[in-house]
């Protein structure tokens, strides 16, 4: 950006960075069906020379241009920022995300990345060979063959292949969806669990005590993977906080996630501890909306859950290229008229709501306290250190999360009627949240508003055009010729921002649909 500096976060260079563990073991592989053993990857055969080339005593050539213009002097001192007492600055070197090798060990500054592991020409893992593979494509892309077909299918090769003593490629669907999902390209495979009430029971059981309520997700460390892994976002990710100033005026300028207080407090936790100092942070932001998809035919709902992660830059979110996924689709329980409002009811369709989401963010908990080491996009391993970010939801669903009572405020203590009472509290103790399990986690610290619904939609739309025409002064103000043109240049920055977001945002919406879709399939 012309007219700034990038001032990169002091990471407490004092400590010393702690050596690779010993223990320290490759990611484990997805599992396999028995029959098939994938080869080993090769490594190169050369390794990488570091050596420094040879001294060159010759003379540059003279150059008779004028001097540079002095540039504005490195800051490695520390100094205090006017809005934050603590913040410190220095050279951009001593950072987090410092490159490393497979085990976890940090390579020096400037050397290349681990060159990739190539395949054997004959490696067609996780498929046994060159035939299993085009088995699959055929049957599972280009064919959509349903599983009753795919099993009758292989029973016939099967049949013909017994008179020379050899077997199929696959012995059924299962076996064949099972190989299918452990290709580690791709989209990150979706599993399910069941959850059901346990509590204590009154004489005359409810309905919905006894059902099962199923649950869809897939693995957000995965996704995760995916995401960092990418190398169209190799140039589009920032493994480092940093704060960004203009030069003439020194005004602060936030642009990218990175570039918060949020996750410059976050970096100080990690870079304190000797044995995470040097990981890089990666955020992971969440964010799920109840939909209702038709009313007149069956009153079809879904809860999906989205993430992302807070190091890719904006520009890569407004694109559209995969960097915010669908993770989960959360149950929705119903009961009839009789027992909707109950309070049991009520209270355990919010726990479940919790339960399901710490359920599913499970797999990030040992990675939030000690590193993984991920290949990124740009060939790098990086030290990998989760931790939970942001969590976007609208007022109706920011209650549920942070387990409070309606018309109380989410991130203090303080009610709608007097700002100023400390001494009362609208939180429901019977709730426990999902961020209970999850180290460094305050669900109201971290939930986030949701721009469509409570600054466009809730602030101009309905909460200007209601008091316009509930308040009797304003009212008569509007009252004649210009009382149109009013309510309509408040409510049409509202209704264009709507349409905007839903056609701006057509392939995560239908998305969502083909994907809820293709749940119900295999379910």
């Amino acid at each position: 950006m012309p007219g700034s500096r990038l001032c990169m976060r002091s990471l407490h260079s004092n400590i010393p960075a702690p050596g690779p563990p010993q223990d320290l073991l490759p990611p484990p592989q997805l599992p396999l069906p028995p029959h098939h053993h994938p080869q080993p990857s090769q490594s190169p055969s050369h390794p990488r020379d570091f050596s420094p080339p040879p001294l060159d005593f010759s003379l540059p050539p003279l150059d008779f241009s004028p001097p540079p213009q002095p540039s504005p002097p490195t800051l490695s001192e520390p100094r205090e920022d006017s809005d934050n007492a603590d913040a410190e600055f220095t050279d951009s070197n001593l950072r987090l995300g410092r490159p490393c090798m497979a085990d976890g060990e940090f390579l020096p500054h400037g050397a290349p990345p681990t060159p990739m592991p190539q395949k054997a020409p004959d490696d067609w893992s996780p498929y046994c060979n060159r035939i299993e593979f085009e088995v699959a494509e055929f049957t599972f892309k280009k064919c959509h063959m349903s599983a009753k077909n795919l099993d009758f299918l292989c029973d016939l090769m099967a049949a013909t292949l017994v008179k020379h003593h050899n077997v199929p490629p696959f012995t059924d669907h299962k076996d064949l969806h099972n190989v299918i999902d452990a290709t580690q390209l791709g989209d990150v495979p979706w599993q399910s669990f069941l959850v059901q009430y346990t509590g204590e029971c009154p004489e005359v059981v409810p309905p919905w005590m006894d059902d099962e309520f199923e649950v869809w997700y897939r693995d957000p460390r995965a996704m995760a993977h995916n995401i960092l892994a990418n190398p169209t976002f190799k140039d589009e990710i920032n493994y480092t906080p940093f704060h960004e100033y203009d030069a003439s005026d020194d005004t602060h300028h936030w642009k990218d996630f990175m570039s918060g207080d949020w996750a410059w407090q976050q970096a100080d936790t990690i870079s304190k501890d000797p044995e995470t100092h040097g990981s890089a942070l990666v955020p992971i932001i969440l964010g799920s909306d109840k939909t209702t998809i038709s009313v007149g035919t069956g009153n079809n709902e879904y809860y999906p859950l989205y993430a992302s992660i807070g190091n890719v830059r904006n520009n890569v979110w407004c694109a559209h290229r995969d960097a915010l996924v669908i993770i989960g689709f959360l149950a929705i329980p119903k009961t009839g008229r009789k027992h909707s409002k109950d309070d049991v009811f009520r209270i355990f369709c919010h726990q479940l709501f919790h339960s399901s989401l710490a359920a599913i963010l499970s797999s990030l908990k040992s990675t939030m306290t000690e590193y993984e080491v991920v290949r990124c996009g740009d060939g790098h391993f990086q030290r990998i250190i989760y931790s939970l970010g942001p969590y976007i939801a609208d007022y109706e669903e920011q209650l549920v999360l942070s387990c409070i009572v309606k018309h109380w405020c989410t991130k203090c203590i303080a009610i709608q009627t007097d700002l100023d009472a400390g001494d009362e509290f609208g939180i429901i103790g019977d709730l426990i949240p999902f961020t209970n399990d999850f180290p460094q986690a305050d669900i109201h610290e971290l939930l986030s508003f949701n721009l469509l619904h409570q600054l466009i939609k809730g602030a101009f739309k309905d909460h200007l055009v209601d008091w316009n025409q509930s308040n009797p002064e304003v009212s008569a103000s509007l009252k004649g010729p210009s009382s149109e043109n009013i309510l309509k240049a408040i409510v049409r920055p509202a209704a264009i921002a709507t349409a905007a977001l839903r056609v701006m945002h057509p392939e995560q919406y239908w998305a969502g649909l083909q994907a809820f879709a293709s749940l119900g399939e295999k379910a």
